[in-house]
């Protein structure tokens, strides 16, 4: 077969099954509203939750570093990319995020991939939690250690795993979850998992991606939240969702970021961070600290408590609201109806979800207001006969 064959035929069976995805440009600035396709559409697909995107503060820095420190790093960290922008940045986030350090890479998803392999290699065990993020799966995969996987949140079904890890004598078990979950929403129970790791002697790592910004004390996350920065030996954060701008980074002890300087392929084989994103994440904190930061929190869980009463959920303090539809076809119908009524809200499918998960995802912002609010419930009042229940 001919290489314009296969992926001809590729294509076509990815068709044929409903999973064919592309792209579709944006002409606007992130924000509550998108222009796309000539259209204005209200966006509830976005994780800037905090509505700092395009925030002038935020933008002024991106310019002022293009300015004074040009487009691009232009090489690795560990050759002449280090720009001393960088190391101010991880300076900040090691002070939020109450960490002795932090190490920054040009996005979450090689921070994942490079932390995880640095820690485990063969004869190690990573246990993930089963919704755990693409990234942190394929950290573990990479890595070359034994996995194990946990059904979600299932704390009795992981101390079963960790007691057959340690009569097998395993040399070092890593524990991976999310704080909050991308596309279920929901909260690790971080107390329940610190204590099975300190009783197995096992490591936990945290991505707090979607739950920086969210909760916690400043907004600093879920760990900030439960007081158990001093027990959780990894913590990762992205910079692209609550702080507005791109890049990711791994906070934790000294000798943690001295060890994946030396060690995470993802840090030591690719150009540094963009400085303007760099910049940008540097003005975030600043806000996230500010007594303007503490406004947002409290309008993005304004908004949060008007579409739980709105939809009729039961608590939840993250901004993600995921509405099951159980098929790919309900799930592209409900986001067709949505677009056609000016919201933005794409259908999640299969390998982002299990098969038989296929849902929309809600993400809510503090830019949006209550008005927004009110006509994405208005919207998916008019989806419920595809799917009654889910609605």
């Amino acid at each position: 077969m001919t290489f314009d064959n296969f992926l001809q035929e590729k294509l076509k069976e990815t068709r044929r099954i409903g999973l064919q995805r592309k792209l579709h440009p944006v002409a606007s600035a992130q924000g509550p509203v998108v222009a796309r396709a000539g259209r204005t559409l209200l966006n509830f697909s976005s994780n800037d939750y905090l509505g700092l995107a395009a925030h002038p503060k935020l933008r002024r820095a991106a310019i002022q570093a293009v300015t004074r420190r040009g487009a691009g790093a232009g090489a690795s960290r560990l050759l002449s990319g280090s720009l001393d922008l960088f190391h101010k940045l991880e300076e900040a986030l090691a002070r939020f995020l109450r960490a002795e350090a932090a190490l920054l890479f040009p996005s979450g998803y090689s921070a994942n991939i490079g932390a995880i392999p640095a820690l485990l290699s063969r004869g190690d065990c990573a246990v993930l939690d089963r919704l755990c993020h693409a990234s942190l799966v394929d950290g573990a995969r990479l890595s070359g250690a034994t996995l194990r996987v946990f059904p979600h949140n299932d704390i009795g079904a992981l101390e079963r795993v960790l007691k057959r890890l340690r009569s097998a004598a395993t040399r070092n078990i890593l524990i991976i979850t999310e704080a909050v979950f991308s596309m279920d929403g929901d909260a690790a129970p971080l107390p329940e998992l610190v204590r099975l790791k300190e009783e197995a002697g096992a490591w936990l790592m945290v991505d707090e991606a979607h739950a920086i910004g969210v909760l916690g004390p400043e907004g600093r996350g879920l760990t900030a939240a439960w007081s158990l920065e001093d027990r959780v030996e990894v913590r990762v954060a992205t910079l692209g969702k609550a702080l507005g701008a791109a890049g990711g980074a791994v906070c934790g002890s000294r000798r943690l970021i001295r060890w994946l300087t030396n060690k995470a392929r993802s840090f030591i084989y690719t150009t540094g961070p963009c400085p303007a994103a760099a910049a940008a994440a540097l003005a975030a904190l600043e806000i996230m600290t500010s007594p303007e930061g503490t406004a947002r929190r409290r309008a993005l869980r304004k908004n949060i408590l008007r579409l739980r009463k709105r939809l009729r959920r039961p608590r939840s303090e993250s901004a993600i609201f995921p509405i099951f539809l159980g098929s790919n076809e309900l799930a592209l119908a409900a986001a067709a109806i949505l677009e056609e009524k000016g919201v933005l809200a794409p259908a999640i499918r299969f390998p982002t979800v299990p098969r038989g998960a296929e849902r929309l995802r809600i993400s809510l912002t503090a830019a949006h207001s209550l008005k927004a609010i009110d006509r994405l419930a208005e919207a998916l009042a008019s989806c419920t006969e595809l799917a009654a229940e889910a609605f």
